[in-house]
């Protein structure tokens, strides 16, 4: 039996900071058939103790251990009974009125699979934010940019990208999806841990036939970086293996076999460039990070999610380089990129 029509799902751990900040807006989103549930990953801090004396409403999930993004949403999921599921960063401030855009964006078109809102910085609101802007893409080559933040720059919000429409990926940050499809596609790859699982996750939506797409009318403030840090070595580890594990999972054979080998070039570069800088840590994730690709083509390969099926149309596919129109050519803006052709 179905608790609520969509439940908005917090994964946290060690997150009570961001439960008292921004708990409040999600309890005042103002949707009528909505649930609250937190999923709460082996915390050490007294979030649950807090969430049970302030907020008696909310459900509490408690996981045993500290699964990670991934298998932390797993686990939690497969104990929420909704037709909708939102997946949503404890660091994210959420307007009233938020999720009815995009329900009613879900409820017209049976073909959308997930959408995210638009994604705006909580430190400075007229600028997008990192983890996801205003929809993500992927280029040639399996680098991740979006609309409104292409690598560490990040545009100022002036309309410009308010249209809705599909996209390749909806970040995992306020992710509104099927519950279930989330399900039937296997949910997010709990090899990743963290990090890219959401691209890996709508790619393999796409591949099934279904669309991503961005809801801009929805707006939401994001954090960003609250569990692990900008430059932290676990987290560009994770970011450069996943990467390389999602390419892997989800290319034809035809594209594989040369853009592996030449994302191992790009990363090497990239690394050898940290450690000149003397940025020793950046080096040593990305070395760990090829060496983990490699163990996972190994050991892990058979055990990974693979798409049922190719049928779907791929949206958000940059077929060009992003690297070269950033770095070499200089070009911030995504509207620059991709409209581009040299």
């Amino acid at each position: 039996m179905l608790s609520a029509q969509v439940a908005i799902v917090i994964l946290n751990w060690n997150g009570k900071k961001y439960l008292e900040k921004f708990l409040p807006s999600v309890m005042a989103s103002g949707y009528a058939d909505m649930e609250v549930v937190v999923a709460d990953n082996a915390s050490t801090d007294d979030s649950v103790a807090w969430l049970q004396e302030v907020y008696p409403a909310v459900r509490i999930i408690r996981l045993p251990v500290n699964y990670g993004f991934a298998k932390g949403y797993n686990e939690a999921l497969k104990q929420v009974q909704s037709q909708y599921y939102v997946l949503l960063n404890s660091d994210v401030e959420v307007c009233p009125g938020w999720l009815d855009p995009m329900m009613k964006l879900m409820a017209a078109d049976d073909t959308i699979g997930a959408c995210q809102p638009k994604i705006r910085m909580y430190g400075n609101k007229s600028c997008f934010e990192y983890a996801g802007a205003s929809g993500g893409w992927l280029d040639a080559l399996g680098y991740p940019f979006a609309r409104g933040r292409v690598f560490d720059y990040c545009e100022t919000d002036e309309g410009q990208y308010d249209d809705i429409t599909p996209v390749f990926w909806a970040s995992g940050a306020a992710l509104l999806v099927r519950a279930e499809l989330y399900h039937r596609i296997g949910g997010l790859d709990e090899f990743f841990f963290a990090h890219q699982e959401e691209i890996d996750f709508c790619w393999r939506l796409q591949l099934a036939g279904y669309k991503v797409m961005v809801c801009p009318p929805s707006v939401v403030y994001h954090v960003g970086g609250g569990t692990l840090p900008k430059g932290n070595e676990w987290k560009v580890f994770l970011n450069f293996r996943n990467n390389l594990v999602m390419l892997a999972k989800n290319l034809p054979w035809s594209q594989l076999i040369w853009k592996i080998p030449v994302r191992f070039m790009l990363d090497a570069v990239s690394a050898w460039k940290s450690l000149l800088e003397g940025q020793g840590i950046y080096f040593k994730a990305i070395m760990e990070a090829h060496i983990g690709f490699v163990g996972w083509v190994l050991i892990r390969r058979k055990k990974s999610i693979f798409p049922v099926s190719r049928k779907g149309e791929l949206h958000g596919w940059y077929h060009g380089s992003v690297v070269w129109q950033h770095f070499v050519k200089g070009r911030k803006h995504f509207s620059e990129i991709v409209g581009s052709k040299k």
